[in-house]
């Protein structure tokens, strides 16, 4: 009988941290869409992602991105019981993070490829540079060869810095289905927006997140 308070206690602890770590993604993802909504700079965007990692990357892993949480899960450092709450609370955070634009604006934004791009360009480009992000998450933040380092922060906030200004004109930019798919939700319902690209910004990087814990696997064939 003196076991279940102890029980209870540790099941309650374990459960605030679970918490933790839902709220944090949330905070995260919102500073990350509102950077994108009030600047659209590059470098001011990857220097949001940045000291957002270097905040919940102790609590959280600093996800912030659904495409990253896709890799971390499938390299195998996410229980599958996790993603969709991670997933969940970064779309909360990048919802948010629109509504919060249209207050302070009094409009909306959102991603949206080039006029002159193709789909299939600017898919390819959502991809690739998708890609890129989160391998570099899975090698700088999930390695055990580079475990404890102090530039993993550095190296995600300039990986998004590069891929917005060599990418973002011909996809509009998102590399991140929070990023794409939040303030969309708000542009379509606030700001009468259309909401046909959504897809673009959802299988784009989710397919470069899944790509790059396969090529993980492929650097790493002893396991890491």
């Amino acid at each position: 009988m003196q076991s279940e308070p102890v029980e209870f206690f540790c099941s309650s602890l374990d459960t605030d941290r679970t918490m933790h770590k839902y709220i944090t993604e949330i905070i995260g993802t919102f500073f990350l869409v509102l950077t994108v909504g009030l600047t659209g700079n590059p470098l001011a965007i990857g220097c949001a992602l940045m000291v957002m990692v270097y905040m919940g990357g102790h609590i959280s892993g600093a996800h912030y991105n659904p495409a990253v949480t896709l890799a971390v899960f499938l390299r195998g450092r996410l229980p599958a019981s996790e993603v969709a709450p991670y997933m969940a609370a970064q779309l909360i955070g990048a919802v948010s993070a629109g509504l919060f634009f249209y207050v302070c604006k009094s409009t909306t934004f959102a991603a949206a490829p080039a006029a002159d791009a193709g789909l299939g360009a600017a898919l390819l480009v959502e991809v690739i540079f998708t890609f890129a992000l989160a391998l570099v998450v899975l090698n700088t933040a999930t390695s055990r060869e580079t475990e404890g380092n102090s530039y993993f922060g550095l190296a995600i906030g300039f990986t998004v810095v590069v891929a917005a200004f060599a990418g973002g004109g011909i996809s509009g930019g998102a590399f991140n289905p929070a990023v794409g798919v939040g303030p969309m939700i708000i542009d379509g319902v606030l700001g009468a927006g259309p909401l046909g690209h959504i897809w673009l910004y959802i299988v784009g990087p989710l397919a470069g997140g899944a790509l790059a814990a396969y090529t993980f696997r492929v650097q790493h064939p002893d396991g890491d």
